[in-house]
């Protein structure tokens, strides 16, 4: 990669960081995407940042010739729109090459989820861990600390990232709402339930008082709090124990979870949109299923020619 390009790409990353206030994750997803695009251009003997449409164009058709899932295309098509255009407004380019570039049509999914029975064993599997430990052992620590990561994530339903760096100041008092600051910096109060509060509190209660630390759930990692691999590989061993496959289960899915049982139960799209803190209520909608099917069930139970079976008069 060319010098030009690696100081190009370095100003960029250094305005999303300042100007959007992207995550350390999201700006590390961008870097290793605009570098997969320089490699490709440097293999074709182009130099990236002065690249035209057919070397875009050549660059996507690649990634579908490897099989590359169409999400993943799709996200290093949007990281060479912003960067281009990045350059086109700092006056580097005076056209954008992505500019006519589609996107890769990604196939329709549905989030998986789990059942409110499945979600049931995993919390009471939790809470028989802590009830078969001491509060005071390196184990009854740990089993607290999981029952309260899992009690707060089914009923906040907060990303996985939200969840295992919340402050240790989210346990002060007796509080019915949780301040959570999001991506891109933006914050939102989420509402705690009964169990919730409890699992707060006794996890609260009994951290290691002789390593203080600034996190809710410290850990001996770079970041100083429970990284999200660690969270993921406990939450797999507390579903065998809870007799849940736990290759259907990850922090994610216990988010679509949270998110599934609320609007089954009637709650409000937009409202949904609030506490999962998506900026756009279009990123909510993946959840519409629940809602079709949540009507269809009310027509059934209610109308009166669902109530004959169909037919007229």
């Amino acid at each position: 990669m060319s010098v030009d390009w690696l100081r190009r790409t370095d100003a960029f990353l250094e305005m999303l960081s300042a100007e959007r206030n992207a995550a350390a994750n999201t700006l590390a997803a961008y870097r290793r995407d605009l570098e997969a695009f320089a490699a490709f251009a440097a293999a074709r003997g182009r130099d990236p940042v002065s690249t035209g449409p057919e070397d875009i164009a050549a660059f996507m058709a690649n990634l579908s010739a490897r099989a590359i899932a169409a999400s993943s295309s799709a996200r290093k098509l949007s990281a060479l729109r912003q960067f281009f255009r990045f350059l086109v407004e700092e006056g580097v380019r005076g056209n954008d090459p992505t500019s006519g570039q589609e996107s890769p049509k990604q196939p329709a999914s549905l989030p998986k989820t789990l059942s409110e029975a499945d979600v049931d064993r995993i919390l009471e599997a939790a809470a028989a861990q802590v009830r078969e430990t001491g509060p005071d052992t390196p184990a009854g620590r740990r089993a607290l600390r999981m029952h309260c990561l899992v009690e707060l994530l089914y009923a906040t339903g907060l990303r996985v990232s939200e969840l295992i760096s919340l402050p240790a100041s989210a346990a002060n008092g007796e509080r019915d709402m949780l301040n959570v600051r999001g991506k891109g910096g933006r914050e939102r109060m989420v509402p705690l339930s009964g169990a919730a509060k409890a699992a707060l509190a006794a996890h609260y209660g009994a951290r290691d008082r002789n390593r203080p630390s600034r996190w809710l759930f410290p850990a001996s990692s770079e970041s100083g709090h429970l990284t999200r691999q660690a969270f993921s590989r406990d939450l797999k061993d507390l579903c065998v124990a809870a007799g849940v496959d736990p290759s259907e289960v990850s922090p994610h899915v216990l988010r679509h979870a949270f998110a599934s049982h609320l609007l089954a139960h009637g709650a409000d799209l937009r409202a949904l949109q609030k506490l999962l803190g998506h900026a756009d209520i279009s990123t909510t909608q993946i959840y519409t299923h629940v809602l079709e099917e949540r009507l269809k069930q009310t027509v059934a139970a209610h109308h009166p020619l669902a109530k004959k079976g169909g037919g007229g008069k």
